[in-house]
């Protein structure tokens, strides 16, 4: 089986112009300093999902609230060992 090389082809000015972002170098002072702006914004405050907590509240006061006391244990067991059980 033989390859032949085929000529004529021209790339599709899109896929030209992505090859070229590409192959020109960025700018990492500037982005060294975004990623450290992200860092110290992310960083400023933990990260809260406010409809879960809305959620977990609701179920304790209904009562829906599932309480396993193996869980706890475990849980007050790997604190006091200082030890990530997930």
């Amino acid at each position: 089986m033989a390859v032949t090389r085929v000529t004529g082809v021209t790339r599709p000015a899109a896929v030209a112009t992505a090859s070229q972002a590409a192959t020109t170098p960025a700018r990492p002072e500037g982005d060294l300093r975004d990623v450290s702006n992200l860092a110290r914004t992310l960083a400023a405050q933990p990260p809260v999902n406010q409809d879960r907590i809305a959620e977990i509240k609701k179920a304790i006061a209904d009562g829906n609230f599932p309480i396993l006391p193996a869980t706890i244990a475990d849980q007050m067991i790997a604190l006091k060992l200082n030890w990530n059980g997930k």
